[in-house]
């Protein structure tokens, strides 16, 4: 008798939980359908707000370039300087401590950050873009500082001629990375404008996102600038996807075709975004952070220049 009760409540469970899932399934697809529907509705607007992303970008480099001489704030892994590590118990605010350091030597680009190991902190470490400072800087930190010996300070350098070699070179990886893609795309589609919107779409992204990047004031490091090379990856598979759909398949309605993209493509734009969002807030490594960062930015500035800058392109076409 109990088995009999077990099983038809377990029939009705099963029949509930039935229910429940197609009510989450109705539910998200009137969510995607609205979206869609504003999507094709405003199409044209949102190509307006795309260039106003790109013009503000350009305007945020500019004025960095004006301020600094470059159009992108970078650390001392890639301009060259100081970068001296403290491990101490000791409470020490940052800030503080930066604007002391600042007023201390006027004449260097002083940045201080927190050592955290596990969740816990563990020391500060100091960037000074001036490599004469290290015995000045060392003998104003044991002065100031309470508790410190010699023996936890360490002091490196990085030459401002093997920074702005590393700068290079990076650029240049990343001038290759798009013309293989290019090539890749090419022989693909056999498509000259559909190579030709998806670099632009990969272009725009990297583009805005280093806008952004510069407008928050972050500066760049030399594993903050390898993640603009996964933001390529991660471009030049929504353009695939959406060369795809309105180039590869043959449909009347092209809106249909863009339709069906968007199904696939805004559910890995949205489990790249939280999976990185994720890592961004549980680690505690600043070029983890950055990294994770950068690629939370650039998967969101992917929507428009890829739903956006590569259809119009590709509408153009067709």
């Amino acid at each position: 008798m109990r088995f009999f009760q077990s099983l038809i409540m377990s029939r009705k469970n099963k029949h509930k939980s039935e229910k429940k899932s197609d009510k989450d399934l109705k539910k998200n697809s009137a969510i995607f359908n609205n979206i869609t529907k504003f999507y094709f509705k405003n199409f044209n607007k949102l190509q307006i707000f795309l260039v106003l992303l790109t013009v503000l970008a350009t305007g945020a480099l500019i004025i960095n370039y004006a301020k600094t001489g470059s159009f992108v704030s970078k650390d001392v892994s890639l301009t060259g300087g100081l970068s001296v590590t403290i491990h101490t118990d000791a409470e020490i605010n940052p800030e503080n401590l930066r604007d002391d350091l600042s007023k201390e030597f006027p004449r260097s680009s002083i940045n201080v950050r927190t050592l955290q190991v596990s969740g816990q902190e563990q020391g500060i470490i100091i960037e000074d873009s001036n490599t004469d400072d290290s015995d000045q800087l060392v003998a104003y930190l044991k002065e100031n500082i309470n508790g410190i010996t010699e023996n936890d300070i360490s002091v490196e350098t990085m030459g401002s001629t093997l920074g702005k070699s590393f700068f290079k070179e990076i650029f240049i990886a990343l001038f290759f990375a798009f013309i293989c893609m290019g090539l890749v795309f090419l022989y693909y589609f056999r498509s000259l404008f559909a190579t030709f919107a998806a670099l632009v779409s990969a272009f725009l992204d990297i583009f805005i996102t280093l806008g952004i990047i510069t407008a928050l004031q972050i500066k760049l490091t030399s594993g903050g600038i390898a993640s603009f090379l996964m933001l390529i990856g991660y471009s030049i598979d929504t353009s695939i996807l959406i060369s795809t759909k309105m180039l590869k398949d043959k449909k009347a309605d092209m809106n249909e075709g863009i339709k069906e993209a968007m199904k696939t493509g805004f559910t890995m734009s949205a489990a790249g975004i939280a999976a990185m969002f994720i890592s961004f807030i549980f680690t505690n490594n600043f070029a983890l952070r950055q990294i994770m960062l950068i690629l939370v930015i650039g998967l969101v500035i992917d929507l428009f220049t890829s739903w956006i800058g590569n259809v119009a392109i590709l509408k153009k076409q067709k």
